[in-house]
């Protein structure tokens, strides 16, 4: 495994990189890393955290590291992909706190030829407490650029 900052392995840019690091990966699982602070993007000052909704884009960003990572280990160059959707998105709380830090893990379940691929992921904190867990459904084709032609021609 290569130690890639987060911003050579996702196909974002700031400020819509929300996860701060890309802690390890192999074949089948990655693992990134977040740190709640007043000053990331969806901090809701009120609350005092992030809406854990947002768990479901952290989800999203870890798997789109996972492909960045492995498309340099290929020599390849980082592709976008599409988040499709997500099952059962289950949050054990309604908002990660300030000063938490979260680990985000995803096992790949299913890839086919297409793109299309499935993974189970699970966001914990430093305790290894579960606080939310979903299916992602996500989905990286070999040309991204015809899918993002402008249909108004």
């Amino acid at each position: 495994m290569i130690k890639y900052p987060i911003a050579d392995v996702l196909p974002h840019s700031a400020p819509m990189i929300l996860i701060d690091e890309l802690v390890s990966y192999d074949d089948e699982n990655v693992c990134c890393r977040v740190t709640i602070t007043p000053t990331i993007p969806f901090f809701d000052c009120a609350k005092q955290g992030v809406p854990s909704y947002v768990g479901c884009e952290y989800m999203a960003q870890t798997i789109a590291a996972y492909g960045g990572a492995h498309a340099l280990d290929d020599a390849g160059e980082v592709k976008i992909g599409f988040l499709l959707g997500s099952r059962k998105y289950n949050a054990e709380v309604g908002v990660f706190k300030v000063a938490q830090t979260l680990l985000i893990e995803a096992k790949k379940l299913i890839q086919d030829e297409s793109g299309l691929c499935v993974f189970d992921c699970v966001i914990k904190d430093e305790d290894d407490a579960v606080l939310a867990k979903a299916k992602i459904n996500v989905f990286q084709p070999q040309d991204p650029a015809q899918f993002l032609k402008d249909n108004h021609e």
